[in-house]
């Protein structure tokens, strides 16, 4: 028997391991492998300190020295490439289904076509492009979604029929080809000379990498630097980046972090000579059935192909997680199991029928790390300042490139170069817990392959422990999806409706029951569930001071409430959040869930640099949110609260610590559907009782609840903005149309401001444009393309169906010349383009806009 590990091939016998030792001997005997005690002087201070000598952690090496940092300094604690980079398959793919990660992919495979050139080291980078496979129609439907989804990005991507399928790929079974989703220029590279290439320029530079340096300690001191200890000696660190692999939670642990992170056996199998790849004249693309789940790939003469097991048969080294990694393991595998996998083989030796008579050669198990939803964790992490991660990698040798890049301009610019927030190690919290991490990472792996349809939700491993006071009233009489380890009610149902989560790319089950929902808060009164928005307290002496400094509107007065802005220095939007000044210097934050500790990471790294005298408490966990909304809330409420709330003394923007029903609540009167409402913030044990009395309060008005589903059609029908759609690190609040938010005028040097101010008088390039549509059965979701002229230019944002318009309704970003009320588009949904019409926004006013019409008007306002 043989193995392959990346190009090389070794016997499975006891000269397998003399070669490789022999091979490590060689190495280490030149000047760029450091003997046992190192062989070169250590280096006791260091700008960065890198931890792992995989793809990752020396790609960031590279990046960094290459962009002029001066004292970068690696340390693995045996040798390069240990973990799991030895033994990736090592695809490299410009498709991802994420919009941001598909930059991460396209600079990788533009790299890695030019590393050699400039290391002196060959990388062994195959381009054969590749093919998915679509064998059904919904995944047809998929790739047509995905097609939209990339055709405003670089990444060469094509739609293609089965024909171009066969002559691409002459070996395949076509009985149930229907499609192929193809990317020329995808294809594989050698894992091993590719992180010697990333070490030979990153030596090059003048970063220094020792090895073997096991981490032993890491000591925080009083100013945010670390002690890094090893057996060498101490590095005194401006920051430390844990870029370990499988070894990432035994680092985390040694400043008390429990990292969501948990190795998996993922196998690929190898084949001998097979006569008809041998014949062909050229390298066949890479291969992905989906349906099979399972990459196939040309190894030389033969075949490679490694499956993703269902979630029922994969196989997860939990003995990892609660006894740690094995002192010594490092470049070993584990024991293959061919039963295992024998479904996938089958599959695809229909699907490749070659595979049939081809002998299999070898089975290659090895750990790869998956987080809790496959992606990696990548950035600085909240509550330890200048500890930074890029760990959990899937696929990290296709995004060891780009997150090597990534993270050096973030390092050195302090800010990211765009946004990435689904691999913000921040996304988990004290609720990820070690059960939740390994349920749901043994859902990522088995789900590797499924339609990815909008609007997915995923059941692993809920619900946490992050459960409303109202939740267990309300699981089954709702569609539930998850914020931030939240359960948060999507759309309920009604006798006779078509429940469950039913996902499609067209309009499915919930369509109706939404708009009976949004027809509740326009005609009466609704009640929703928003405990999981990030909730934070900031008080102190100079808590005015920071907060005029990290955001661009006015601090509000006492008793008011603002939405304000945090900028980057480079004057995109990092945040947005809600100020309200409670009593003389406290203030209460509240950010959306999926930004709780992103944004609270961004104030406490301000306060600490600036030494601000400020309390910042996290209180998300502790505090309910219940939103009463409509043109009947006033009504309903009064009615359990001495507490005048009419109009002239409880006006919009307002908040008052207040009794509603004998609760105690922070009353804010805003609403995110932009009619007559108030946010009830409350201990979170209060939730319950304060729900019953309020909907026992209400049954006059016919109050019932509603989702985010309905919420979310009504802020776009009133042209509200929203962060992570709208607006993010990709676009600065100019071109977002946020202006009346941004007060370029107030004396306060917030950050961001000369950099805005600049932008100002550049001029715009772009600008964020409110679009009607003219669909049939699907509706825009955001990041679909803006066709003109026969051209891509622009995206959508976000999008929904207007039950007031009966049309689809969409925010999107296009050229300035063509951001013009009247403006004539197309959007492109599931490969068919829509008319589209640019109209003045909003498409609805808001409910305090409606009341200063009718004033002016002379008409009664609605009490």
């Amino acid at each position: 028997m043989y193995v392959t590990i990346s190009t090389y091939w070794f016997k499975t016998s006891a000269a397998c391991w003399t070669f490789i030792s022999l091979k490590y001997s060689v190495y280490s005997s030149g000047a760029e492998n450091p003997s046992p005690s190192l062989g070169k002087r250590w280096k006791d201070t260091a700008e960065t300190v890198i931890i792992g000598g995989g793809c990752v952690g020396v790609s960031l090496a590279y990046h960094l020295a290459k962009a002029g940092m001066k004292d970068v300094v690696l340390l693995e604690k045996s040798e390069l490439t240990a973990g799991s980079t030895w033994h990736a398959a090592g695809l490299t793919a410009y498709f991802h289904p994420g919009i941001n990660l598909k930059k991460i992919h396209y600079y990788s495979i533009k790299l890695y076509e030019d590393l050699e050139e400039e290391t002196g080291q060959a990388v062994g980078f195959h381009q054969p492009g590749s093919i998915r496979i679509a064998s059904t129609p919904a995944r047809v439907d998929e790739f047509k979604y995905q097609m939209t989804r990339a055709r405003w990005h670089p990444n060469p991507q094509y739609l293609i029929g089965p024909e171009k399928v066969e002559e691409l790929f002459p070996l395949l079974n076509m009985d149930k080809v229907l499609a192929g989703l193809y990317n020329p220029g995808d294809g594989h590279i050698d894992p091993y000379s590719l992180t010697m290439a990333f070490a030979a320029g990153a030596r090059k530079y003048g970063a220094q990498l020792y090895f073997p340096a096991q981490v032993t300690a890491l000591t925080p001191r009083p100013d945010g630097t670390w002690n890094v200890g090893t057996p060498h000696g101490t590095i005194h660190a401006k920051r430390i980046v844990n870029a370990t692999g499988f070894w990432a939670r035994e680092v985390g642990k040694l400043i008390g972090l429990e990292h969501p992170l948990i190795p998996v056996h993922h196998q690929y199998v190898v084949t001998g000579s097979v006569p008809e790849v041998k014949a062909l004249k050229k390298e066949i693309p890479v291969l992905r059935d989906l349906e099979g789940s399972y990459y196939l790939r040309q190894e030389r003469d033969g075949l490679l192909f490694g499956p993703y097991e269902s979630q029922e048969k994969m196989k997860m080294q939990d003995s990892w997680v609660t006894n740690g990694v094995p002192p010594g393991f490092g470049k070993e595998l584990f024991e293959s199991d061919l039963d295992r996998i024998m479904e996938h083989v089958e599959a695809a030796m229909e699907m490749v029928p070659v595979l049939k008579n081809a002998d299999i050669i070898n089975i290659v198990s090895g750990p790869i790390t998956y987080s809790p939803d496959i992606l990696p964790m990548v950035g600085p992490h909240q509550g330890v300042r200048n500890y930074w991660v890029a760990v959990g990698f899937g696929y990290g040798i296709i995004h060891a490139g780009g997150i090597g890049k990534f993270l050096s301009d973030w390092i050195l610019d302090g800010e990211p170069p765009f946004d990435l927030i689904e691999v913000d190690p921040n996304r988990y919290g004290r609720w990820t817990t070690t059960r939740y991490t390994a349920l749901k990472a043994r859902e990522s792996y088995g789900f590797n392959n499924i339609v990815g349809y909008p609007k997915e939700e995923r059941f692993a491993g809920r619900p946490t422990e992050r459960m409303s006071g109202i939740y267990e009233e309300l699981k089954t009489k709702c569609s539930m999806g998850f914020h931030a380890g939240w359960e948060q009610p999507h759309w309920f149902y009604k006798p006779g409706d078509d429940t469950g989560y039913k996902p499609s790319f067209r309009r499915t089950n919930w369509f109706e029951p939404v708009k009976r929902e949004y027809k509740q808060v326009m005609e009466k009164v609704g009640v929703i569930d928003l405990t999981p928005f990030g909730k934070f307290t900031v008080k102190g002496k100079d808590a005015v001071h920071l907060l005029d400094h990290i955001f661009a509107n006015i601090i509000p007065k006492v008793g008011f409430t603002n939405i304000s802005h945090m900028l980057t220095p480079r004057g995109r939007v990092y945040a947005e959040l809600t100020v309200s000044h409670l009593s003389p210097g406290e203030f209460l934050l509240i950010t959306g869930s999926g930004s709780e500790l992103h944004d609270l990471r961004w104030i406490e790294e301000v306060a600490a640099e600036g030494q601000y005298n400020v309390d910042i408490t996290n209180v998300t966990d502790d505090v309910g949110v219940l939103g009463v909304a409509g043109p009947l809330s006033r009504k309903v409420l009064q009615k359990l609260t001495l507490d005048d709330l009419s109009e002239e003394s409880f006006t919009f923007l307002h908040s008052r610590r207040m009794k509603i029903g004998g609760i105690p609540v922070t009353a804010i009167r805003i609403s995110y559907t932009g009619e007559l409402g108030w946010e009830l913030y409350h201990r979170r044990q209060d939730t319950s009782a304060l729900y019953s009395k309020i909907m026992e309060a209400g049954q006059d008005e016919s109050i019932d609840n509603f989702g985010t589903y309905a919420m979310n059609a009504l802020r776009l029908e009133k042209a509200f903005r929203a962060w992570g759609s709208e607006m993010n690190c990709d676009t600065n609040p100019l071109e977002a149309g946020l202006q009346y938010f941004i007060k370029l005028n107030k004396q306060a040097d917030f950050i961001g401001k000369q950099a805005l101010q600049q932008i100002k008088e550049k001029g715009l390039r772009r600008k964020l444009v409110y679009l009607t549509l003219e669909t049939d059965n699907v509706d825009p979701e955001g990041n679909e393309s803006i066709w003109h002229s026969g051209k891509v230019v622009g995206n959508t944002t976000s999008g929904t169906y207007s039950y007031s318009s009966n049309k689809s309704l969409a925010f999107a970003y296009v050229p300035t010349e063509l951001s013009t009320a009247g403006q004539k588009l197309e959007v492109e949904l599931l490969g068919k383009h829509y008319p589209a019409t640019i109209i003045q926004e909003p498409l609805v006013f808001t409910e305090p806009t409606r009341n200063r019409i009718q004033q002016k008007s002379g008409s009664p306002r609605n009490k």
